[in-house]
């Protein structure tokens, strides 16, 4: 198999190894009874296994969008070079995953999406991004293309099965990262909160928990404002809500730069609330040390995987594993560690699963063995949150923590 890391960059597109070699032979299992052999879906052999995923590999969400590609081609390739991967029709398969770039572009991402479809993959997984992967949802389920484990919290990826049964969610829910600041703020009796959101479901899902959290309570909202992923700054929209000198501020800001930017911006002007971040944009590397996170009374997030780069969990055996294997496949893919790069290390072992649970080399036995998942305790998910697939209204993961930033990374609530 051709190694991704020698693979040729043309465009802005990181192109994997022959995937012609991939597509339909012929394979066939027994079916039960008088059913006969089931034929297989596109992207499977007897020996081979095809994955796709689009994702920004450039521009401002490169940090995100890189790691949610290295975390899970660490993971497949690691399971390659060990013999390959187990499936529940009785052979061991080699599992390819191709990665093109869409900048975080909706019409991109699309475009990526069809061509990955048209070059013969089996399933679309582990995407970043919430306007992206909506942009893909009606294709992929109109032509009943699995589009799973998507690294996204909007809920819309997982809340309709019934009219989207071939979509499906991997984070907690925004809405449930939002309930958890709300709830936080609620045990503090009078509090006066500024909301900055992203203008799509994204930030919709942030605002409905938060609100949901602190209905009936002493908390409120005294300003808000939204922006849009493609705005070059957010110096406005901070301005406006510095006005109203809110004791919180809730930043649901999920493109890096923008983030940083409203850390900064807001010191500028005087104004020091508590900070709640994403879990998406809270990297303290990234995110929370260059916006000098440190000069505000307490900046929150939350948290369901440990971090391979922290010192806190150096023993685990685990990130251990996990260090060596990205060091040798994700490293040269995303240098700079974000949560994203242990979310999708943890959904491939999730993929694992499933392959273990398909009975047949197709899309249907494989969605079907997705969302027969419980109580699993994937790598570097922390411990007491496992991923349970069976409710197809909730994602893989729905398990978090709320966490305080400590001076240099993440610790218990103080």
């Amino acid at each position: 198999m051709m190694n991704l890391r020698n693979a040729s960059r043309i465009g802005g597109v990181v192109a994997t190894g022959a995937i012609a070699a991939l597509l339909i032979t012929g394979c066939t299992r027994e079916g039960d009874g008088d059913a006969g052999p089931a034929e297989a879906s596109p992207g499977i052999t007897d020996t081979t296994l095809s994955l796709g995923i689009s994702s920004p590999l450039s521009g401002p969400t490169a940090g995100p969008g890189s790691c949610t590609v290295a975390g899970l081609y660490t993971y497949l390739e690691a399971g390659n070079a060990a013999g390959g991967f187990e499936f529940g029709d009785g052979n061991t398969r080699t599992v390819e995953l191709t990665y093109l770039d869409d900048v975080y572009d909706p019409a991109k991402a699309v475009s990526n999406f069809r061509q990955l479809v048209d070059d013969g993959i089996f399933a679309y997984v582990g995407a970043l991004g919430t306007p992206t992967n909506a942009a893909i949802l009606p294709i992929a389920n109109e032509d009943e293309i699995p589009q799973v484990l998507l690294v996204t919290g909007a809920t819309m990826f997982s809340s309709d099965q019934e009219t989207n049964p071939w979509t499906f969610g991997l984070l907690p829910t925004y809405y449930s990262e939002g309930f958890a600041f709300g709830e936080l703020l609620a045990e503090r009796g009078e509090v006066t909160v500024a909301v900055l959101s992203q203008n799509d479901d994204y930030g919709d899902d942030y605002v409905a928990g938060f609100e949901a959290a602190i209905e009936g309570t002493d908390v409120e909202v005294v300003a808000s404002a939204t922006y849009e992923p493609t705005d070059p700054t957010l110096d406005g929209q901070v301005t406006e809500l510095a006005a109203s000198g809110a004791d919180a501020l809730l930043s649901a800001v999920s493109v890096t730069p923008l983030q940083v930017g409203v850390l900064t911006k807001a010191q500028s002007l005087g104004w020091l609330p508590e900070i709640f971040l994403p879990s998406n944009t809270s990297t303290p590397a990234t995110v929370v040390i260059p916006g000098n996170g440190a000069a505000y009374p307490a900046v929150y997030t939350t948290s369901l995987s440990k971090v391979p780069v922290s010192p806190t969990f150096a023993e685990d055996e685990d990130v251990i594993a996990f260090n060596e294997a990205f060091a040798e496949y994700g490293a040269e893919i995303a240098p700079t560690y974000t949560p994203h790069c242990a979310w999708s290390y943890a959904e491939g072992a999730i993929l694992e699963q499933a392959f273990l649970g398909m009975t047949e080399p197709t899309r249907d036995s494989f969605m079907e063995a997705l969302h027969s998942i419980e109580d699993f305790q994937a790598p570097l998910l922390l411990d007491g949150i496992t991923v349970n697939t069976t409710d197809p209204t909730l994602p893989a993961i729905q398990g978090l923590n709320l966490v305080q930033f400590n001076g240099t990374g993440y610790g218990p609530v103080q």
